[in-house]
C-alpha cells in the first residue's frame, strides 16, 4: 500500500463525510465537538446525517459535477460505508485528500481479494475458494466440504448476498437464486463465539485498539455487543495484535473494524480466524460512545485530521443492544433504565432489519485489589 497523504486541520476546517446514515450522523456529531464541520455527501434525501450539520450534498455518487464541488468545499474526505464507487473515489481523491486512502476500497470491497490479503499476512481464516459458475461452485464444495457459506464478493452485509448450503442442498439452485457471476465459498466455522477489534491508526503509524468486543447476532444482524469479551487475555491480546498487523499492512489512517471467529482447538485452546474487515467506524463499536474515554468516531475523526489519537480506557463491563425496525418502539422503556443512554438514529419507518438507535449500558469496573 502507498504512504497515507498528510493532513493536518485546525478548527473550523471542513471534513466531507461520504454517507449520510447513523455512521455518518455520528461521526459529524464527533467532529463537532472537536471544533471541525462536517459536509455530507448522500443520494438519499432522507439521510439521517443531513439532520446534524449544516451543509450537505444530494446527488447520486456518479453525478461527476456535484462530487467536484462537493470536494471544493471542504479539506478533507472520509466514508462512513465501504461500497464507495472506485470511480467516484478516484474523481474525489483528484482534489481532496481520502481517508482512509481509496486504494484501500479496492482490497476490502472485494472478499476474495480481502481474504488473499489476510492470508499473505499469515494470518488465518476460513478455507475458501473463487466461485464464478455452477460447476465451479460444485469443485469448490469438493474441496472444502459441507456445510459452508457462498457469498457474493461484493457489496454484501447484514447477512445479504450470501446463503449457508448444507449436505443434500442443490448447489445449482442456491447459486442460481445468489445471482452473481463472481461468489467465494467459505467453510463454515464451528466458532464458540464471534468477536471484533475496533482500531485506529494514524498517519505516522501510532495504533491504539479498544478492548475487544464480543458480538451476538440475530438473523444475521448484530444485537447485542459487550466489552470486554468473555475470552482469555492472551486470545485478547492475539486479537488486537492481528488487527494492528493488519492496520499497519494497509497503512491505514482512521478506524477499522476487524471482524473473527474464535474457534475452540482438540488441544483444548482456541485460535482466532479473521472473518472481514470494515475499513470503516462499527456496528459493534458503538458502545465506546458512552462506555470509553473516547469513541470510535472521534478517535476516527483525529486520525484524518491529522490529530493525537486518545488512549482508550473503558470506564466498566459495557453492553451495546441494537434496536432493530419497531424495537424503536421501546424507546421510552430504555429512557426509565438506570445506567442506561439511548441513541436514536433519526430515520424514517421503522422496518425489518433497519437500524433504528442502541442503547448503551455501563457497569461498575471492580474495586482494585491492594
Amino acid at each position: 500500500m502507498t504512504a497515507p497523504t498528510q493532513v493536518k486541520l485546525k478548527p473550523g476546517d471542513t471534513i466531507g463525510i461520504l454517507g449520510g446514515g447513523q455512521l455518518g450522523r455520528m461521526l459529524a456529531m464527533a467532529a463537532s465537538r472537536l471544533g471541525l464541520r462536517c459536509q455530507v455527501f448522500s443520494p438519499d434525501p432522507d439521510s439521517p446525517a443531513f439532520d446534524v450539520v449544516l451543509n450537505a450534498t444530494c446527488a447520486e455518487y456518479a453525478d461527476v459535477e456535484a462530487l467536484e464541488l462537493f470536494a471544493n468545499d471542504v479539506d478533507v474526505i472520509t466514508y462512513e460505508f465501504e461500497n464507495v464507487p472506485a470511480a467516484s473515489a478516484m474523481i474525489l481523491a483528484a482534489r481532496r485528500p481520502v481517508l482512509p486512502d481509496r486504494k484501500i476500497l479496492e482490497t476490502t470491497q472485494d472478499r476474495l481479494v480481502e481474504k488473499d490479503f489476510v492470508t499473505r499476512l499469515g494470518i488465518g481464516t476460513a478455507d475458501y475458494a473463487e466461485v464464478s459458475s455452477g460447476a465451479g461452485l460444485r469443485a469448490a464444495i469438493a474441496r472444502i466440504g459441507l456445510p459452508a457459506v457462498l457469498k457474493t464478493r461484493r457489496f454484501g452485509y447484514d447477512g445479504k448476498g450470501q446463503a449457508i448450503i448444507r449436505a443434500g442442498d442443490d448447489p445449482d439452485r442456491i447459486w442460481k437464486e445468489l445471482g452473481t457471476k463472481s461468489a467465494i465459498l467459505e467453510a463454515f466455522v464451528p466458532f464458540a463465539c464471534e468477536i471484533s477489534v475496533i482500531a485506529a491508526r494514524s498517519a505516522d503509524g501510532q495504533v491504539e485498539c479498544f478492548d475487544v468486543t464480543e458480538n451476538e447476532h440475530s438473523d444475521h444482524i448484530l444485537k447485542i455487543s459487550r466489552a470486554p469479551a468473555a475470552i482469555p487475555e492472551a486470545l485478547a491480546e492475539q486479537a488486537r495484535a492481528i488487527a494492528q498487523k493488519i492496520a499497519n499492512a494497509l497503512n491505514y489512517v482512521g478506524v477499522l473494524a476487524v471482524e473473527m471467529f474464535v474457534v475452540p482447538q482438540a488441544d483444548g485452546e482456541a485460535k482466532v480466524l479473521v472473518n472481514e474487515i470494515a475499513p470503516r467506524v462499527h456496528n459493534s463499536g458503538h458502545w465506546t460512545l458512552d462506555g470509553a474515554s473516547i469513541s470510535q468516531f472521534e478517535q476516527h475523526i483525529r486520525a484524518i485530521a491529522g490529530w493525537p489519537l486518545g488512549k482508550p480506557v473503558r470506564h466498566g463491563p459495557v453492553t451495546m443492544t441494537n434496536l432493530i425496525g419497531n424495537e424503536v418502539d421501546s424507546y421510552a422503556e430504555w429512557l426509565t433504565v438506570p445506567g442506561a443512554t439511548v441513541h436514536l438514529y433519526g430515520k424514517g419507518p421503522a422496518r425489518p432489519g433497519r437500524k433504528m438507535g442502541h442503547v448503551t449500558q455501563v457497569g461498575a469496573l471492580p474495586p482494585k485489589t491492594a
